[in-house]
Protein backbone atom coordinates (compact mmCIF):
# COMPACT_ATOMS: atom_id res chain seq x y z
CA UNK A 1 0.00 0.00 0.00
CA UNK A 2 1.58 3.37 -0.98
CA UNK A 3 2.38 5.86 1.73
CA UNK A 4 0.20 9.00 1.84
CA UNK A 5 1.62 12.03 0.07
CA UNK A 6 3.36 14.42 2.44
CA UNK A 7 3.57 18.15 1.96
CA UNK A 8 7.05 19.55 1.59
CA UNK A 9 8.16 21.90 4.34
CA UNK A 10 11.30 23.99 4.82
CA UNK A 11 14.17 22.27 6.62
CA UNK A 12 13.97 22.62 10.38
CA UNK A 13 17.38 24.29 10.43
CA UNK A 14 16.49 27.03 7.91
CA UNK A 15 15.00 29.45 10.39
CA UNK A 16 17.68 29.05 13.09
CA UNK A 17 20.42 29.51 10.47
CA UNK A 18 18.76 32.68 9.16
CA UNK A 19 18.35 34.01 12.68
CA UNK A 20 21.95 33.15 13.48
CA UNK A 21 23.14 35.17 10.49
CA UNK A 22 21.01 38.12 11.57
CA UNK A 23 22.37 37.80 15.09
CA UNK A 24 25.98 37.80 13.89
CA UNK A 25 25.34 40.90 11.80
CA UNK A 26 23.74 42.69 14.76
CA UNK A 27 26.61 41.70 17.06
CA UNK A 28 29.12 42.87 14.46
CA UNK A 29 27.43 46.26 14.13
CA UNK A 30 27.34 46.77 17.89
CA UNK A 31 30.94 45.62 18.23
CA UNK A 32 32.02 48.00 15.47
CA UNK A 33 30.32 50.96 17.16
CA UNK A 34 31.74 50.15 20.60
CA UNK A 35 35.28 49.36 19.44
CA UNK A 36 35.38 52.52 17.32
CA UNK A 37 34.05 54.55 20.23
CA UNK A 38 36.52 52.95 22.64
CA UNK A 39 39.51 53.66 20.43
CA UNK A 40 38.30 57.16 19.65
CA UNK A 41 37.70 58.13 23.27
CA UNK A 42 40.79 56.42 24.61
CA UNK A 43 43.36 57.53 22.04
CA UNK A 44 41.96 60.37 19.92
CA UNK A 45 43.04 63.93 20.55
CA UNK A 46 39.47 65.04 19.79
CA UNK A 47 37.05 62.82 21.77
CA UNK A 48 34.21 65.27 21.08
CA UNK A 49 33.91 63.88 17.54
CA UNK A 50 33.09 60.44 18.92
CA UNK A 51 30.93 61.68 21.78
CA UNK A 52 28.44 63.18 19.34
CA UNK A 53 27.49 59.63 18.32
CA UNK A 54 26.47 58.55 21.85
CA UNK A 55 22.73 59.26 21.28
CA UNK A 56 22.88 57.40 17.95
CA UNK A 57 24.53 54.43 19.67
CA UNK A 58 21.75 54.31 22.26
CA UNK A 59 19.03 54.36 19.59
CA UNK A 60 20.85 51.79 17.46
CA UNK A 61 21.24 49.44 20.42
CA UNK A 62 17.57 49.73 21.32
CA UNK A 63 16.50 49.21 17.71
CA UNK A 64 18.55 46.02 17.39
CA UNK A 65 17.25 44.68 20.70
CA UNK A 66 13.67 45.31 19.59
CA UNK A 67 14.35 43.54 16.29
CA UNK A 68 15.22 40.33 18.17
CA UNK A 69 12.26 40.46 20.56
CA UNK A 70 9.80 37.69 19.61
CA UNK A 71 6.12 38.61 19.32
CA UNK A 72 6.10 42.30 20.17
CA UNK A 73 2.69 42.33 21.83
CA UNK A 74 0.82 45.32 23.30
CA UNK A 75 1.97 44.13 26.73
CA UNK A 76 5.58 44.33 25.58
CA UNK A 77 5.17 47.83 24.15
CA UNK A 78 3.46 49.00 27.33
CA UNK A 79 6.41 47.62 29.32
CA UNK A 80 8.86 49.56 27.12
CA UNK A 81 6.89 52.78 27.44
CA UNK A 82 6.46 52.43 31.19
CA UNK A 83 10.17 51.80 31.84
CA UNK A 84 11.22 54.75 29.67
CA UNK A 85 8.74 57.09 31.36
CA UNK A 86 9.66 55.93 34.88
CA UNK A 87 13.37 56.12 34.05
CA UNK A 88 13.00 59.67 32.79
CA UNK A 89 10.85 60.79 35.72
CA UNK A 90 13.14 59.40 38.42
CA UNK A 91 15.99 61.33 36.80
CA UNK A 92 13.90 64.50 36.85
CA UNK A 93 13.18 63.95 40.55
CA UNK A 94 16.84 63.11 41.13
CA UNK A 95 18.05 66.29 39.44
CA UNK A 96 15.49 68.53 41.16
CA UNK A 97 15.74 67.14 44.69
CA UNK A 98 18.99 65.19 45.08
CA UNK A 99 17.06 62.71 47.21
CA UNK A 100 17.29 59.65 44.96
CA UNK A 101 20.88 59.65 43.72
CA UNK A 102 22.58 62.73 45.18
CA UNK A 103 23.38 66.13 43.70
CA UNK A 104 24.29 65.93 40.01
CA UNK A 105 23.75 67.69 36.69
CA UNK A 106 23.73 66.40 33.12
CA UNK A 107 26.16 67.56 30.47
CA UNK A 108 25.45 67.72 26.72
CA UNK A 109 26.80 64.27 25.74
CA UNK A 110 23.51 62.36 25.99
CA UNK A 111 21.74 64.77 23.67
CA UNK A 112 18.87 67.28 23.98
CA UNK A 113 17.40 67.81 27.44
CA UNK A 114 13.95 68.47 28.80
CA UNK A 115 13.47 69.50 32.42
CA UNK A 116 17.29 69.41 32.67
CA UNK A 117 17.34 65.67 31.84
CA UNK A 118 18.39 64.13 28.50
CA UNK A 119 15.33 62.92 26.63
CA UNK A 120 17.12 59.67 25.77
CA UNK A 121 17.83 58.75 29.40
CA UNK A 122 14.63 56.71 29.39
CA UNK A 123 16.04 54.67 26.49
CA UNK A 124 19.11 53.91 28.60
CA UNK A 125 16.95 52.72 31.50
CA UNK A 126 14.98 50.49 29.13
CA UNK A 127 18.09 48.93 27.56
CA UNK A 128 19.62 48.14 30.95
CA UNK A 129 16.40 46.90 32.55
CA UNK A 130 15.59 44.71 29.57
CA UNK A 131 19.07 43.19 29.13
CA UNK A 132 19.69 42.47 32.81
CA UNK A 133 16.19 41.08 33.21
CA UNK A 134 16.83 38.72 30.31
CA UNK A 135 20.17 37.64 31.79
CA UNK A 136 18.63 36.86 35.16
CA UNK A 137 16.08 34.60 33.46
CA UNK A 138 18.83 32.01 33.04
CA UNK A 139 18.94 31.46 36.80
CA UNK A 140 16.66 28.71 38.21
CA UNK A 141 15.61 30.79 41.22
CA UNK A 142 12.36 32.47 42.35
CA UNK A 143 11.22 35.58 40.53
CA UNK A 144 12.04 38.06 43.27
CA UNK A 145 15.58 36.74 43.64
CA UNK A 146 16.00 37.06 39.88
CA UNK A 147 14.87 40.68 40.19
CA UNK A 148 17.51 41.24 42.90
CA UNK A 149 20.24 39.69 40.72
CA UNK A 150 19.19 41.79 37.72
CA UNK A 151 19.19 44.96 39.85
CA UNK A 152 22.70 44.09 41.08
CA UNK A 153 23.81 43.64 37.47
CA UNK A 154 22.50 47.14 36.72
CA UNK A 155 24.35 48.60 39.70
CA UNK A 156 27.51 46.75 38.67
CA UNK A 157 27.36 48.30 35.23
CA UNK A 158 26.69 51.74 36.73
CA UNK A 159 29.85 51.39 38.83
CA UNK A 160 31.81 50.93 35.58
CA UNK A 161 29.95 53.78 33.84
CA UNK A 162 30.47 56.44 36.52
CA UNK A 163 34.15 57.33 35.99
CA UNK A 164 33.70 57.39 32.20
CA UNK A 165 30.51 59.46 32.44
CA UNK A 166 32.23 62.08 34.58
CA UNK A 167 35.29 62.23 32.32
CA UNK A 168 33.29 62.66 29.11
CA UNK A 169 30.59 65.02 30.37
CA UNK A 170 27.64 62.62 30.55
CA UNK A 171 26.92 64.08 34.00
CA UNK A 172 28.76 65.69 36.94
CA UNK A 173 28.50 65.19 40.69
CA UNK A 174 28.61 67.93 43.26
CA UNK A 175 32.20 68.32 44.55
CA UNK A 176 33.23 65.62 41.99
CA UNK A 177 32.36 62.90 44.51
CA UNK A 178 30.09 59.98 43.60
CA UNK A 179 27.85 59.52 46.65
CA UNK A 180 26.95 56.11 48.01
CA UNK A 181 23.32 57.27 47.73
CA UNK A 182 23.67 57.01 43.95
CA UNK A 183 24.20 53.26 44.05
CA UNK A 184 21.51 52.76 46.69
CA UNK A 185 19.06 54.74 44.58
CA UNK A 186 20.05 52.85 41.44
CA UNK A 187 19.47 49.54 43.18
CA UNK A 188 16.08 50.60 44.56
CA UNK A 189 14.76 51.91 41.23
CA UNK A 190 16.28 48.97 39.32
CA UNK A 191 14.67 46.46 41.68
CA UNK A 192 11.23 48.02 41.19
CA UNK A 193 11.66 47.91 37.41
CA UNK A 194 12.88 44.31 37.53
CA UNK A 195 9.88 43.21 39.58
CA UNK A 196 7.73 44.91 36.96
CA UNK A 197 9.71 43.13 34.20
CA UNK A 198 8.93 39.76 35.81
CA UNK A 199 5.24 40.52 36.18
CA UNK A 200 4.50 41.72 32.65
CA UNK A 201 3.44 38.89 30.36
CA UNK A 202 5.53 38.88 27.19
CA UNK A 203 8.02 36.51 25.56
CA UNK A 204 11.22 36.97 27.56
CA UNK A 205 13.74 35.64 25.06
CA UNK A 206 16.27 37.72 23.20
CA UNK A 207 19.55 36.26 21.86
CA UNK A 208 21.13 39.72 21.62
CA UNK A 209 20.49 40.88 25.19
CA UNK A 210 23.45 39.16 26.85
CA UNK A 211 25.82 40.45 24.16
CA UNK A 212 24.61 44.04 24.64
CA UNK A 213 25.22 43.84 28.39
CA UNK A 214 28.66 42.27 27.93
CA UNK A 215 29.87 44.71 25.29
CA UNK A 216 28.74 47.71 27.36
CA UNK A 217 30.37 46.28 30.48
CA UNK A 218 33.69 45.76 28.67
CA UNK A 219 33.45 49.17 26.98
CA UNK A 220 33.02 51.15 30.19
CA UNK A 221 35.29 48.95 32.30
CA UNK A 222 38.06 49.23 29.72
CA UNK A 223 37.75 53.00 29.40
CA UNK A 224 37.66 53.33 33.16
CA UNK A 225 40.95 51.45 33.44
CA UNK A 226 42.60 53.89 31.03
CA UNK A 227 41.47 57.07 32.80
Amino acid sequence: MPEPTQQLSPPATALPEAQTRRLRWAQGILLLFHVTGFLGLAFSQDPSFFLQFVPLNLLLTLGLLLAFQPRRTPAFWSFCLMVMVVGFLVEVVGIRTGLLFGQYTYGPTLGPKWLEVPVLIGVNWLILTYCTGMLARYLPIPGFLRAVVAALLMVGLDICIEPVAIRYDFWHWQYDVIPLLNFKGWFAVSLILQVYFNRVEFDKRNPLASFVYLVQLLFFFGLGMLL
